[in-house]
């Protein structure tokens, strides 16, 4: 017995011989082809019109893997976390940020994890396998209905922050992105999508390289090298200079700015030293700075730095005329804010 292929994992081209192979006109892949993105349909009864012997020599030779929201958590700050089930019964999970004037789909990209920062709780979970490129499409489009019906808006914004490495999963991310993003998926601009990584410079170089048009943050946290590898040991294999000339070569490519998201701990980086670090790191790309609230992932060994801490961050970023924003985070009460998505459901 022949094992039915994902359809989705066809081209537009695969889909159209496909027709012309069992008889029919190549345009009816196109009908399919739309049914299967634009329109994000789950079930090939619900293509209404292509016809019932169709519709069923489809059922017979190819399954549409797609995503249920298994589980749904709202905070009393407005934000949603949702359990994704994949059709292997692998469970990820999603969010839904909701600000006064826009929402925001933190979306995730592997089974668990590449690597082990020790700050994050989807860390503690070993790497299972990477998501398909139909399954990171099929959480914006679930987030979308969502922002839809809580928030009366569509989707604004895409951040890759969710489970997992985006940059060790690069190619089906970067699929998925074309799909969101294209006039025949969901039309979204790739500067409302921003990819968030650990840093892998070899992959920064890569993505500099083919012109990627979304935006790059970089999760980095401290611009010391032994204080990063006590908090990220990955920084062990991709050091701070490594990454340094990554982001040189991405910018010099690019032209475009790069965030860096930083937070704040008690008693790890929160010294004159580690903020003169950080200037310094600044000055190699243009960037701004993302200064992000820590929440607690139960191990008592990270601690939020104290409020002069970040006071101290502020100015003297300021000062050296380096943009830096205070990222409060969302959906705590739920596990749903950056660095608490674990499964714990």
């Amino acid at each position: 017995m022949n094992k039915k292929k994902d359809i989705r994992a066809l081209t537009k081209e695969e889909l159209r011989d496909f027709f012309v192979e069992n008889g029919d006109k190549a345009f009816r892949g196109n009908q399919v082809y739309e049914w299967l993105w634009s329109k994000a349909l789950h079930s090939f009864e619900e293509m209404t019109n292509i016809s019932k012997e169709t519709r069923e020599m489809l059922e017979a030779n190819f399954v549409i893997n797609h995503i249920k929201v298994d589980s749904m958590q709202r905070s009393k700050d407005g934000t949603i976390k949702n359990g994704i089930k994949l059709h292997d019964g692998f469970i990820v999970e999603s969010v839904l940020i909701p600000t006064p004037k826009r929402t925001t789909a933190c979306v995730s990209s592997q089974v668990g994890c590449s690597l082990d920062c020790k700050f994050c709780a989807t860390a503690s979970l070993k790497r299972m396998r990477n998501l398909n490129p139909d399954e990171i499409y099929d959480q914006v489009v679930a987030i979308d209905k969502q922002s839809r019906l809580y928030h009366n808006h569509k989707l604004s914004n895409i951040v890759f922050m969710g489970m997992g490495e985006p940059l060790m999963n690069y190619n089906n991310v970067i699929k998925s992105i074309e799909k969101i993003t294209s006039p025949e998926g969901l039309g979204m601009s790739p500067k409302r999508i921003t990819v968030s990584t650990s840093g892998v410079p070899k992959i920064i170089k890569k993505m500099a390289d083919d012109q990627v048009k979304f935006n790059l943050a970089v999760s980095l946290h401290s611009a010391i090298d032994e204080v990063r590898t006590t908090i990220m040991p990955f920084n062990t294999n991709f050091p701070l200079n490594d990454l340094k000339d990554s982001l040189e070569y991405w910018y010099e490519k690019t032209q475009r700015t790069v965030t860096y998201e930083y937070i704040v701990w008690d008693g790890i980086n929160d010294r004159k030293e580690d903020i003169q670090a950080l200037i310094k790191f600044c000055r190699y790309v243009p960037c701004k700075v993302n200064l992000i609230e820590y929440n607690p992932i139960d191990d008592g060994q990270f601690q939020q730095a104290s409020s002069s801490a970040i006071n101290n961050y502020i100015s003297n970023l300021e000062m050296h005329d380096i943009t830096v924003n205070v990222r409060r985070s969302r959906g705590k009460d739920i596990d749903a804010a950056c660095g608490q998505l674990a499964n714990k459901s």
